[in-house]
This record gives C-alpha cells, sequence and structure tokens, in this order.
C-alpha cells in the first residue's frame, strides 16, 4: 500500500508573515523548537526561512535582524509537495532538490503541513540512525 504525504508529515506547521523581521522569525524558532518557518503573504506561501538563512544570508552580511525583513533572505518559490501525493514522491522531490524539509499543500493551494527528512526517514526505515534522532527530536 503506497503511503501519502498527509499520513506523515506535521500538520498546523509555524509561519510568519513576509513582513516579520528575523529577529522576530528567530524568536518564533526558539519558542516552537524548530529550525524553520514557513513564510506566508495572507495565508499563502511565499517561501521558508531556515536558520541557516538567518546566519548565511543576513548575520555574514552583516544585516540587522531588528529591521530585515524574513522575505528578504527566505528561499522563495519553494518545492512543495501536495498532501495526497506519495511519500516516494516527496524522498524523490528532496533528493533531486537536495532538500530536509517540504511544505505541503492541499489541492486549492492552501499550507497545511510539512513534511521533513526525518519523517520520511522514519516511514522508510523505523530502525535507521536517523529515525531514532528524529523520534527522540520529538519526545523533547
Amino acid at each position: 500500500m503506497t503511503r501519502r504525504v498527509h499520513e506523515v508529515m506535521t500538520g498546523n506547521p509555524v509561519s510568519v508573515e513576509q513582513l516579520t523581521t528575523l529577529a522576530e522569525a528567530a524568536r518564533v524558532m526558539r519558542d516552537a523548537d524548530i529550525g524553520d518557518v514557513l513564510v506566508v503573504d495572507q495565508g499563502k506561501l511565499r517561501g521558508i526561512l531556515t536558520d541557516r538563512d538567518i546566519v548565511v544570508r543576513a548575520l555574514a552580511q552583516d544585516r540587522d535582524p531588528s529591521d530585515t525583513t524574513v522575505l528578504s533572505v527566505c528561499t522563495t518559490e519553494p518545492v512543495t509537495v501536495r498532501r495526497d501525493d506519495a511519500v516516494d514522491q516527496a524522498v524523490d522531490l528532496m533528493r533531486r532538490h537536495a532538500l530536509r524539509r517540504l511544505p505541503v499543500e492541499s489541492e486549492n493551494g492552501e499550507l497545511v503541513g510539512i513534511v521533513s527528512l526525518g519523517d520520511l526517514e522514519v516511514e522508510r526505515d523505523p530502525g535507521s540512525p536517523l529515525s531514532s534522532i528524529a523520534a527522540a527530536e520529538r519526545e523533547s
């Protein structure tokens, strides 16, 4: 039986509006204990911002996190999957695009979740070292 993305994804992904400052986005990430947030404009996906983006695209370029918006440093037009796509399709997209996470959209383009490399590893091989790490992260 083919598993679907909605069966392994994390629902209700953490998002911030596109004009949120990097400092505020960093606080959101800290408080949620996550390394990325989805960037939205009135609920529509506009990008994805990782903790690495903040460091490499902003701090390393001497940009002030208190007045730099997430939209100015996030990855725009992120690769996405649909909630009913096969898990294997998500794995293939991650492999081809060298990604660690994919936003999940409904058929009408509504943002409904995020699926991570860890989510997919747990699905494919529950005994793998990566799945053990992913499971431990969920418990903490």
